[in-house]
């Protein structure tokens, strides 16, 4: 009897605590769409229980106990909410519907302005690709001097080291010559033609709130250049709060980085300021005799004033000053040691570029934009026994006018190009001067054609004096099923007038070349399309998987060659295209604070003449970009990377080793305005200079063979920012 009446004790206590455990289930959605939000996170934090939501937005949390309970919902760019639940819920209640709200302050850090819609980032229908907030200050710290390890860490995107002595890089965008990439600042063209020269060597990024991308042709609003992509380097304005921030960087190899960025508003009015200086020592880590870091000294200044008059106008304007002396070769000439026949390259650079720009509202949506930017580049490189040196002027004005309906913007308006090159210093007899311009008018269109579906359209009509007329239609379909899902199709034409300032005779300091055949040449014309699909999912508790994959192509009909003519060379346009095609595959997995990035380039780009199909030279078919990062907000982070490059084809019909970098990167912050960061940039040691040669001949006339590798190697960089 007593054994039977402790069974049915220990029966109604199971029983008991059976019953007070509970499910609890809940969707959360967009508060302004509807849409369910697939992988949010919600937390009871007194319990250590949690969860994310599946496919539909719906989480089932089981074996809570009974009580009042306070629930944390959570997702990436919505503004977080506690709500407090008592369990179990009343019986016949609905289950609870949580709309989050987007997260305004988060969502304005990266408002995309290079397709010049108000829309956000993720309905906007031309894919935008940027780098912005934590990351770019990420970035930054490992070259505080210039933007070129910030872009070539990104999938789809390489910088080519152009000159092995200077350090001077190029952009390519999915394999392409980096003459087919518009630099941009603030909307506006700034590095072109000559001044493209060691441009991304001469940009400091302490002053950019973000970088924008665009890959593929971007023809409408800023010109038929923007064949393989445009990269926008936007600035930071002044905010409701003070922002008084300095840099400090040193390296392993002696080089050093001081910045300063100053912003402020004063009611009606604002102002920014940005100052670096940028220094480098002679480095030759294969202790080859030349340098793989040139001497350098480097001055930058970029003051700008911002007038509010009213809510519905706004002008700013500022001036941007560089200038630098570079000196590369042979280490111990660098130096400053006494050499007999020394190999040098040095180069002198002057870079002063205004900008100007007036924002006014007009009746109802609409809009008045006048832009204007002016830009003197002077610059002298001078080898043994020659030496080339020009000024360039160049200036850009844009008016236009936009305007919002129920259901599209609109966009339309008018831009001036002017080029002008006069050689000041080289071989007289073949003066490589020109003076151009291209006058261009536009309109583009978004428009919400279905509840799922988002059209951009848009068409341009060049005038350039010297090639004639260019008619450049594009567009961008957007297809938005789910919050899980996102599918985009894009396309358009483009054109690259000829220029003699490419990456083949940036390699030969534009020696021996001769000036264009304005008559028998043309532009280089373009056709490209791209497709990708972004997907959000959650693959277990707290654990988010966010991918995306693009597929493009691009073909460049008539493309400009430096070929041999006799002892000389000249740019000629042998019958025949270049295409590029791949894809490009980022992949995102988030849990707590860590986090994985992976990303695989795929890019095929062959050279087609005389019915015969070759490889473009310097690019790698594939590449994998990889980077996990333990990051508590505000406080500390670390990170390890590692990008690995398959075997190049090298011009001169050899092909290059395959080859991965590594590097390890921190940061701690030290209170509330100090942080202090240390990085082990390609800590493996990789350099062509090790598995490879990058010249032939002897040291004083060396031959330079094409750089696909790292020079520097391994380099440690520390410093500290401090931020008011």
């Amino acid at each position: 009897m007593k054994i039977k009446n402790i069974l049915i004790g220990c029966a109604l206590l199971v029983s008991g605590w059976l019953a007070a455990q509970n499910d609890f289930r809940a969707t959360i959605r967009d508060a302004d769409s509807g849409e369910p939000l697939i992988g949010a996170t919600v937390l009871i934090e007194a319990l250590e229980r949690g969860g994310t939501t599946d496919t539909t937005g719906t989480i089932l949390l089981t074996d809570i106990p009974d009580g009042t309970h306070t629930f944390r919902f959570s997702y990436i760019g919505f503004e977080p909410q506690e709500q407090t639940f008592k369990l179990p819920l009343p019986a016949g209640d609905p289950e609870p519907v949580i709309e989050l709200h987007p997260a305004h302050e988060e969502m304005e850090q990266v408002t995309i302005t290079s397709t010049r819609s108000t829309r956000s980032i993720a309905d906007i229908p031309t894919r935008v690709e940027f780098i912005a907030g934590e990351e770019l200050a990420e970035k930054g710290n490992m070259k505080p001097g210039d933007i070129r390890m910030l872009l070539n860490e990104s999938t789809g995107i390489q910088t080519q080291q152009t000159s092995a002595t200077s350090y001077n890089s190029s952009i390519r965008i999915q394999g392409l010559d980096g003459k087919y990439t518009q630099l941009l600042r603030d909307g506006m063209p700034l590095y072109s033609g000559f001044s493209g020269g060691l441009s991304l060597m001469q940009i400091a990024p302490l002053d950019l709130k973000q970088v924008e991308v665009i890959k593929g042709a971007s023809s409408t609003l800023y010109g038929g250049g923007a064949i393989a992509g445009l990269v926008n380097l936007i600035t930071k304005t002044p905010g409701e709060e003070e922002e008084l921030s300095f840099m400090l960087n040193g390296t392993s190899a002696l080089g050093l980085d001081a910045s300063g960025f100053y912003s402020e508003k004063y009611g009606n009015w604002g102002a920014t300021v940005f100052a670096s200086y940028n220094m480098g020592t002679p480095y030759d880590p294969a202790d080859i005799g030349l340098t793989a870091i040139p001497e350098f000294d480097r001055f930058t200044l970029n003051p700008k004033l911002f007038v509010y008059f009213d809510d519905a106008t706004t002008i700013h304007a500022g001036v941007n000053l560089v200038t630098e002396k570079r000196l590369g070769g042979n280490i111990a000439f660098a130096k400053g040691e006494e050499v007999a026949d020394p190999y040098f390259e040095a180069n002198e650079t002057d870079r002063i570029s205004t900008q100007f720009q007036l924002d006014h509202g007009l009746v109802g949506t609409g809009r008045l934009q006048v832009k204007n930017s002016l830009n003197f580049y002077d610059r002298s490189i001078a080898i043994p026994d020659y030496v080339f040196g020009g000024r360039q002027f160049s200036s850009f004005s844009e008016a236009n006018i936009s305007w919002r309906g129920e259901q599209s913007e609109w966009i339309t308006g008018l831009n001036l190009w002017t080029d002008r090159f006069t050689q000041s210093e080289g071989d007289p007899e073949r003066d490589l001067g020109y003076s151009n311009a291209t006058l261009g008018g536009f309109v583009q269109n978004t428009w919400n054609l279905a509840p799922l579906w988002t059209l951009e359209s848009g068409f341009r009509l060049d005038f350039q004096n010297r090639y004639g007329w260019y008619a450049l239609p594009r567009f961008s379909l957007l297809f938005d099923p789910a919050s899980a899902w996102t599918f985009r199709l894009g396309g358009g034409l483009g054109y690259k007038t000829p220029t003699v300032f490419s990456e083949d005779a940036e390699r030969l300091q534009f020696r021996n070349i001769l000036p264009l055949d304005t008559g028998a040449l043309k532009a280089e014309e373009s056709a490209g399309a791209n497709f990708d699909i972004n997907h959000r999912i959650p693959l277990a508790p707290g654990l988010v998987m966010t991918s995306n994959v693009l597929f493009y192509y691009t073909r460049i009909a008539d493309p400009l060659l430096l070929t041999p003519a006799g002892n000389l060379l000249e740019f000629t346009q042998p019958d025949g295209y270049v295409d590029t095609h791949g894809a490009e595959v980022n992949l995102k997995w988030s849990y707590g604070d860590l986090k994985l990035f992976v990303g695989y380039t795929y890019a095929n780009v062959k050279e087609h003449y005389n019915g015969e199909a070759s490889e473009f030279p310097l690019v790698a078919k594939h590449r994998l970009n990889n980077v996990l990062m333990y990051e508590k907000h505000d406080n500390f982070w670390i990170g390890l990377e590692a990008y690995y490059f398959s075997p190049q084809q090298l011009s001169d019909g050899t092909t290059g080793q395959a080859y991965w970098i590594t590097g390890v990167m921190t940061e701690k912050k030290l209170g509330e305005h100090l942080s202090v960061y240390l990085n082990f940039e390609n800590f493996l040691d990789t350099r062509q200079t090790a598995f490879d040669t990058i010249y032939t001949g002897d040291l004083s006339d060396p031959q330079f063979r094409d750089i696909y590798a790292p020079v520097d190697g391994f380099v440690v960089n520390g410093g500290f920012k401090w931020q008011l």
